[in-house]
């Protein structure tokens, strides 16, 4: 309960933190942002594939919402702690988080968090000119989905900030994760739906990645806002969403554990 209560009272004190540092270190975060202009490319390139013919259900039209969303969504849940677990590990200034009476995964949670004034200031006028652009009507007219988006949202980013986080940790063991995380980027940019729809996979290859994580850290929310689910699917996948951030939240817990204790076996 004390640890609790130390983490509550600390918590406001962390974000304010994590904004200032957002802010101090804007021209960072704004090559951050334009690091994710994949989707940008994409809406070109399958708008171009679509003007000669629709592709499965997929017109320019639909091509432009969902590649427009799927930027909206990445802006949104995007983090960097793998860069800054790996950086700090090799620096030897972990222990300044070690000595904080909040666990060091929850500052690093709550300076991710605490950028997300900065990427709603991106992200706001990319909302409205799509909008104006594709139409609102390309947007589910389901209320019960649109009250489960921010779910979707929250989902999706834990999910991206807890697989970091787990390869992150890995630097604990090794002399950096980042190659680890280049080979995970790659599994997410082909199977998250970042440069195409799910849908347009083979059956045999999309009954698989429907299960896996990647799907959840992007497809689904933007799927879900466009209405291109129905309701049951998109509440059944929410509960699989969810599922697999408890399961990574474990693991990370595991993997952390595991590394402190070579890392004060090492004199960390």
């Amino acid at each position: 309960m004390k640890q609790l209560a130390h983490t509550l009272r600390a918590l406001p004190t962390l974000l304010r933190i994590g904004f200032g540092e957002a802010l101090a270190y804007r021209a960072e975060f704004l090559i951050w942002v334009f690091a994710y202009t994949m989707p940008i490319i994409m809406l070109a390139l399958w708008s171009e594939v679509a003007r000669e013919a629709p592709v499965g259900r997929f017109g320019e039209r639909e091509f432009q919402a969902y590649f427009l969303i799927t930027l909206v969504v990445r802006l949104a849940t995007g983090s960097w702690v793998v860069w800054e677990m790996n950086t700090e590990v090799r620096q030897g200034t972990l222990q300044k988080r070690l000595l904080r009476p909040v666990h060091p995964l929850l500052t690093y949670l709550t300076e991710n968090v605490a950028a997300l004034p900065m990427r709603l200031v991106v992200a706001t006028p990319i909302v409205t000119a799509a909008l104006w652009w594709v139409g609102s009507d390309v947007l589910s007219d389901d209320l019960v989905q649109w009250a489960i988006f921010p779910l979707t949202l929250l989902g999706a980013f834990l999910l991206t900030f807890l697989a970091m986080a787990c390869i992150g940790t890995l630097s604990l063991f090794w002399e950096s994760s980042i190659a680890l995380f280049d080979l995970w980027l790659g599994f997410y940019t082909v199977l998250s739906g970042y440069v195409m729809p799910l849908e347009l996979f083979p059956a045999s290859v999309r009954a698989i990645v429907s299960y896996l994580p990647f799907r959840f850290m992007l497809a689904f929310p933007v799927e879900n806002l466009l209405g291109m689910i129905d309701r049951q699917r998109a509440l059944g996948e929410l509960f699989m969403q969810w599922g697999w951030v408890a399961l990574f939240t474990a693991l990370v817990l595991l993997l952390w554990r595991a590394g402190m204790k070579r890392f004060g076996a090492f004199g960390g």
